[in-house]
């Protein structure tokens, strides 16, 4: 037994390596942009299966549109958001997020919300009941494991059905499924996520913003 284990992690790791390398080959995009911060860089692969929203966000930046803008709003365990173009300007403790509005996108919504992914900000529903995405600003989903009972109540009531891939995923890297079909993502991290842990860990203030200034730089390293 004490030899069969370790045989049957190592498949059980490769398994999950191809369910992540064969879940995401439908959205794969030709696109990798890297945002750097005091934490280090995190890597993103732009999906194809978003063209408004992939588009868009590569003019952005290509016109440097996110560098000096700041991660306005961190929740831990569940997302850290950016790209409000306020926040190159704002003073501590000035709250943020209404930047970029009234300028918006068509909502792409058919991925779910991995740990690490990257999805399109929006007004609620009550004012946005077409669900479409703010053209600027974007949050990357911290989320955690969950369980199998969550994610079934979650497929029950959003009318959900998740795939066997989708389901392992969930319950082994985690993310964030209360937001799936609600929000556009369109693209994932590939490398990096310990700079996302410690920019979840950050202090914040009331409003959800680091105590201290996380600026970004991002920029397209691969299409």
């Amino acid at each position: 037994m004490s030899e069969q284990r370790p045989k049957f992690k190592i498949l059980l790791n490769l398994f999950l390596l191809l369910l992540v390398i064969t879940t995401g080959a439908c959205n794969a995009g030709k696109s990798v942009v890297e945002i750097e911060t005091l934490h280090g860089t995190m890597k993103l692969r732009l999906f194809e299966s978003t063209p408004r929203h992939t588009q868009n966000f590569e003019t952005l930046v290509a016109s440097n549109f996110y560098d000096g803008t700041l991660f306005h709003r961190v929740i831990p365990g569940f997302m850290i958001q950016g790209g409000d173009p306020d926040s190159k300007t704002a003073m501590p403790g000035q709250m943020l997020g209404a930047g970029g509005s009234g300028d918006e996108l068509q909502q792409e919504i058919n991925a779910i919300h991995l740990r690490g992914a990257l999805a399109a900000a929006r007004q609620g529903d009550e004012l946005n009941p077409e669900r479409k995405s703010n053209s600027k600003q974007f949050f990357i989903v911290t989320g955690r494991t969950v369980t199998m009972e969550y994610l079934d109540a979650i497929a029950q009531t959003k009318g959900i059905t998740y795939t066997a891939e989708q389901k392992t995923l969930y319950l082994t890297k985690g993310g964030e499924p209360s937001l799936d079909g609600d929000y556009t993502v369109f693209g994932q991290m590939i490398e990096g996520f310990e700079t996302l842990s410690k920019i979840s860990a950050e202090p914040c203030d009331i409003n959800n913003r680091p105590l201290r200034n996380i600026s970004m730089k991002i920029k397209i390293v691969k299409e």
